[in-house]
């Protein structure tokens, strides 16, 4: 049985912060990290496109737009420290014809709200800054930037065990037990004693926290699927080339990203997977789908949406549907220029009353703390997000 002070569930970059800040504050805490895969930073984090977000698009005062600002300038501050490549190269939110406007004013107001360097540009100065855009107005958020994020995780790790944390690797979560003193972990390499648990367990974060409490939400999976420039175009992005995205719904809609390391994705779209770790079109875990098939949230959901999703879908079977829907922002990209890249799964939290969950979600309950919600930006909040989760753990 291994023992610890805090055993923190989940070896994604949330987990690894959380790690790192509580190492920071107790130089002496016992702290064992438990990942049930054989590696760190396996799903959301290792499959995430690395953008640096200003954190134009959160509602002020929201627990996103409060983490992502001082995240963003937490995780700058630690790559320069730790000689982790990053850049800051600014990105373009472009209405591609007048009835995207006043959403596209309303996001430039929060941005200001925000205290974000965003400025709005009418077509021309979009020309300057991405020739290959088309757009009656635009966003110019100069702060936006890029950052590897595995290799942030890897640092990270390097960092907590470095300062006496144990990292546990193939060690799944399979029960937990309380008690007025301790809780107590149950996992494929065996028990786990410790006064408290943070659960950091992403895709599976609502399971997790159903060992120990009603879970205000569950956890419904969508894939997110890309496709890579081939390198001949590209120079059709220069940096990072956003749509306005739907008000009412939380998925940012395709665009072009350059990455840390100079290749362009463009995408996602965003389709229901049939599993929670369903990164393939016909990956299925019968249990699992069955599990967002009978919540009744999802179908409240669904009504609301089904439109979107069958457009959502098409693009998913159809490359010629997926470019379509690019060439919105730069009409001139074409199918032969584009390359499959591989799919996320973003961990989509769903309130009963179907309501789609966007802000961060803590749920705190006895010597457990659980995150139960943590989409983008979490991965640019993460070193904040990781403060807040410690603030709320006596250790003292």
């Amino acid at each position: 049985m291994e023992k610890a002070d805090v055993v923190i569930v989940g070896g994604g970059i949330i987990g690894l912060a959380t790690a790192y800040q509580l190492l920071v504050r107790f130089p002496k805490v016992r702290l064992a990290l438990v990942e049930k895969e054989p590696e760190l930073a396996y799903h959301q984090t290792g499959h995430n496109s690395g953008v640096l977000h200003s954190g134009i698009y959160y509602r002020p005062g929201s627990l996103k737009a409060q983490n992502c600002r001082s995240g963003k300038r937490a995780m700058e501050t630690f790559c320069e420290r730790e000689g982790i490549p990053y850049e800051i190269c600014g990105k373009v939110i472009v209405a591609v014809d007048n009835s995207e406007v006043p959403d596209l004013e309303r996001i430039h107001q929060r941005g200001l709200a925000n205290g974000i360097d965003c400025e709005l540009i009418g077509p021309d100065r979009l020309k300057e800054l991405e020739p290959h855009a088309r757009g009656v107005r635009a966003i110019h958020v100069r702060e936006s930037g890029m950052v590897d994020y595995k290799q942030v995780c890897l640092r990270l790790s390097q960092i907590i065990q470095d300062r006496g944390g144990s990292i546990f690797l193939n060690t799944k979560v399979v029960g937990m037990k309380r008690s007025s003193r301790e809780v107590t972990l149950k996992t494929s390499q065996g028990s786990f004693e410790s006064s408290w648990v943070v659960n950091c367990a992403g895709l599976y974060s609502d399971r997790v926290t159903s060992y120990t409490q009603r879970p205000a939400v569950k956890i419904v999976p969508f894939r997110g699927e890309y496709y890579c420039l081939k390198p001949e175009a590209y120079h059709l992005c220069r940096n990072m080339i956003y749509p306005v995205p739907d008000p009412a719904f939380p998925f940012l809609g395709v665009h072009f990203t350059r990455m840390i390391g100079g290749t362009v994705e463009c995408g996602p779209n965003a389709v229901l997977a049939f599993r929670r770790e369903g990164y393939r079109k016909f990956d299925i875990h019968p249990m699992e789908l069955a599990e967002t098939l009978t919540y009744p949230a999802f179908w409240r959901v669904a009504g609301r949406y089904w439109r979107m999703a069958l457009g959502e879908l098409r693009r998913s079977f159809s490359k010629t549907a997926f470019v379509t829907a690019l060439q919105r922002l730069v009409p001139e990209i074409r199918e032969e220029q584009l390359d499959p890249a591989p799919a996320g799964v973003r961990a989509q939290a769903l309130a009963r009353d179907g309501t789609l969950v966007d802000d961060f979600l803590i749920q705190h309950t006895e010597r457990v703390v659980n995150v139960c919600n943590a989409p983008s930006p979490a991965a640019t909040a993460s070193l904040n997000i990781g403060k807040l989760i410690v603030d709320a753990i006596p250790l003292d």
